[in-house]
């Protein structure tokens, strides 16, 4: 008999009428993985900028790493509530992410210009997974990712108006 720490977890079988759990899991996944992607190059980009938008930028990231390091756990529960599992390495984050990683150290205003690509690359990706929870009769995966394609939008908006010039 196995004592609960030699416990290994598995994917299971969930009936609630979501009709694929498995790819409406594999899309959540893609986004936690890119959402998870985001936070640490946000919080990155908080710690080191410098200059006129110090103040401005290291605020506006810290609320934003912040609620990505929420989304991300409620975006592994949703897997784990269809019965899948969540990425379960670093590696598997790191190589599945379409978040791009920064070659140079940018300045403040390229640091803003591209987390709001990144957040618009993740609100585009939000809309595909409302639309395929919905073709599989996923409502809650469909209210979560609006909400997210919703502060995906609205962070772009902010980023994108700090860095105008």
């Amino acid at each position: 008999m196995k004592d609960g720490l030699e416990t290994t977890p598995e994917a299971t079988e969930v009936n609630t009428g979501v009709s694929s759990p498995k790819a409406v899991a594999d899309g959540l996944s893609q986004v936690l993985t890119d959402t998870y992607t985001l936070l640490l190059k946000t919080h990155i980009y908080h710690w080191n900028v410098e200059g006129p938008l110090f103040y401005s930028v290291h605020n506006l990231t810290e609320e934003q790493y912040g609620a990505l390091f929420e989304a991300t756990d409620e975006l592994a529960e949703r897997i784990r509530a269809l019965g899948q599992l969540a990425p379960m390495s670093i590696g598997d984050i790191l190589a599945g992410t379409k978040v791009q990683d920064t070659a140079k150290s940018p300045s403040a205003t390229e640091m803003v210009a591209d987390l709001a690509q990144d957040h618009e690359q993740l609100a585009s990706q939000m809309h595909k997974l409302i639309r395929l929870s919905e073709e599989h009769n996923d409502d809650v995966t469909a209210d979560m990712a609006t909400a997210r394609a919703a502060f995906h939008e609205k962070a772009a908006w902010m980023l994108r108006a700090i860095a105008k010039s």
